[in-house]
């Protein structure tokens, strides 16, 4: 057998940053993520979907913000621990850009094994699970993990980056 695994489930296996998004958790690899920061003011860009909403100035870098919660339309409340995630993801031309994402807290960095992660379960052709890599046991709840990519790139966030590069 090669090194490279037939298992998609254990190539999964990594370090993730745990999030929560309406009382769920989710996971974003490490290696996607680029800094936590404090909400600011978020400048509104005309025409995108709600949960867009607009962009930031991060050290002179014009950075589209998403609202995950309303993205995954899930009640959005902010809090105190309500932060921005900055991730880089990959456009469809391969340039790679920054991103915010918004969401509730940011709880930890998880190291996740093969053995932790399980496959997507079959949900039927009611929900789509394009934007989930995984489902990881970690200290005994379930973590989502987000193909972050997909989910902040699969429609018209990606002309806003486009735009604002």
């Amino acid at each position: 057998m090669s090194t490279l695994t037939a298992d998609p489930v254990a190539a999964l296996a990594g370090k993730y940053l745990t999030i929560i998004l309406a009382q769920e958790s989710y996971g974003i690899a490490v290696l996607r993520v680029r800094e936590i920061i404090r909400c600011q003011k978020i400048t509104p860009v005309p025409q995108m979907p709600d949960y867009v909403k607009g962009v930031i100035n991060l050290r002179g870098r014009v950075i589209p913000v998403v609202d995950l919660r309303l993205k995954f339309s899930l009640p959005a409340d902010f809090t105190e621990r309500t932060c921005i995630v900055v991730v880089h993801v990959k456009l469809a031309n391969g340039d790679l850009v920054q991103m915010g994402l918004i969401v509730d807290t940011v709880e930890e960095v998880a190291t996740l094994g093969a053995d932790a992660i399980e496959p997507i379960p079959d949900f039927g052709v009611s929900v789509s699970p394009e934007f989930i890599l995984g489902m990881a046991k970690v200290k005994g709840q379930v973590t989502t993990l987000l193909d972050i990519g997909r989910v902040v790139c699969a429609d018209r966030v990606a002309a806003l980056v486009a735009a604002a590069a």
